[in-house]
């Protein structure tokens, strides 16, 4: 019967510090805050981005209602939903988005506010859970071994690397750079026959300054996800206009 069909579902890997804050909001405008994960109901509750068994919840709960699915949840999350979904994320330059990450935690409310980046980097529970090739994490946990959603602790190494290219080439229906975030939102309203607006700013932090060794030290701790980003660029670069 004709009821009985599915809905057009959509799975936003939102990796952290790649203005997916600004995309949650273009998408709670396109199709309305109750049909958008984290909405609403989930006001005020910082674990709705985070917490895997939190969303199956509300997904169980509310699945004829929402079309959209948004936080920091990998990509195995899916496998966990008894719906299809297309699939979307936005990736960034790693240095850079680990910066903004400090900075966001020197900026925020906590035991880190004021510090310099240098020390919240070396904090042992962000430099692991929330920080280390944080990309190639999302991209390349399996339902299986995740733990902690994005705070799981994996072991990096080569086939992880290729098992997160794999899945962006396979299991991500459309991927862009936060550097060109506006020509992404675009490419969502063509893939998907979406009109998502003109994108706004959210959710930034100022550059600071900080020693070309920092840098350094920050690409070579993520190298993993400096490869990933790398292959991403050039395979954009080959795909068809």
């Amino acid at each position: 019967m004709e009821d009985d069909v599915e809905p057009s579902r959509y799975f936003f890997v939102h990796l952290q510090k790649t203005a997916g804050t600004a995309l949650w909001g273009l998408l709670r405008r396109q199709f309305g805050p109750d049909a958008v994960y984290p909405g609403p109901v989930d006001e005020g509750n910082r674990n709705a981005v985070v917490d895997v068994e939190h969303l199956l919840r509300r997904f169980a709960a509310d699945r004829d209602q929402l079309r959209v699915l948004t936080g920091h949840f990998p990509l195995c999350t899916c496998d966990l939903l008894d719906a299809p979904f297309s699939t979307f994320t936005v990736l960034r330059e790693p240095v850079e988005r680990t910066l903004s990450f400090l900075r966001q935690q020197q900026e925020a409310p906590g035991p880190f506010h004021g510090r310099p980046l240098e020390e919240i980097y070396a904090d042992p529970l962000r430099l692991l859970s929330l920080i280390h090739n944080h990309m190639v994490k999302m991209l390349s946990l399996t339902a299986d071994e995740m733990d902690a959603g994005a705070m799981t602790l994996v072991e990096f190494d080569d086939a992880r690397l290729e098992t997160a290219k794999r899945n962006l080439a396979e299991r991500i229906d459309l991927y862009g750079f936060q550097e060109e975030f506006d020509r992404f939102c675009g490419r969502l309203d063509d893939r998907f026959g979406w009109d998502l607006g003109q994108p706004w700013v959210t959710n930034t932090t100022a550059p600071v300054e900080v020693s070309d060794e920092f840098r350094a030290r920050v690409a070579h701790d993520n190298h993993l996800d400096v490869e990933l980003y790398r292959w991403a660029r050039a395979q954009a670069e080959l795909a068809p206009s």
